[in-house]
């Protein structure tokens, strides 16, 4: 599958409309991010070691029971005109209580979603920054960044507007807090 290049499409000529009949070869995803069509290969091992690290923890210490989704489709708010954002996190909690996941379409609202989680990968910026920013904007209360170049996790909380006013960024092997409904200190060694 080749890549053309050409002039960004506006939302009125039908971005989101061509962005939905996008066919993505298996494995790979496509997100439509601040109104620009991303799409990423699979990941690496140590990439969904990472996500299976945290997923392990969060199911087994939460104070809350949650449910975990890996590659949710998710409709965000998007800024300055765009058609709504369609982001796949790396993995999606919410509490198991709200049953989110059954019955939701391919793309479904953020309502109810606890935390989502990006490890970096092909593209660290988009998970640094943009996807920070959507998340924001979504209202997703916790947006927790494991950065592999960095060597740090970083938890976002407290969203509003373009980004999150609280951010706490911890080198691999310091134990992060992580506030309710989680409620515990995440383990950060296995990420070295």
């Amino acid at each position: 599958m080749a890549a053309v290049a050409h002039e960004p499409i506006t939302p009125a000529e039908g971005l989101l409309d061509i962005f939905l009949s996008l066919d993505t070869p298996e494995g790979f995803r496509a997100e439509l991010i601040e109104g620009e069509i991303v799409v990423t290969p699979p990941p690496d091992g140590d990439h969904e070691d990472c996500i299976s690290q945290i997923t392990k923890q969060v199911i087994r210490r939460s104070r809350t029971d949650m449910d975990f989704s890996g590659n949710k489709g998710l409709k965000l708010k998007s800024g300055q005109g765009c058609p709504k954002d369609h982001v796949i996190p790396d993995g999606t909690f919410a509490p198991a209580a709200l049953r989110l996941y059954r019955g939701a379409d391919s793309w479904m609202p953020c309502d109810g979603v606890a935390l989502v989680l990006e490890v970096t990968s092909t593209k660290p910026r988009a998970d640094r920054e943009t996807k920070r920013r959507c998340y924001a904007r979504g209202g997703i209360p916790l947006y927790l960044l494991v950065d592999r170049e960095a060597a740090s996790v970083t938890l976002f909380s407290e969203p509003g507007n373009d980004d999150y006013r609280g951010v706490c960024t911890l080198p691999f092997g310091k134990p992060l807090p992580l506030p309710e409904p989680l409620a515990f200190d995440l383990e950060t060694t296995d990420f070295l």
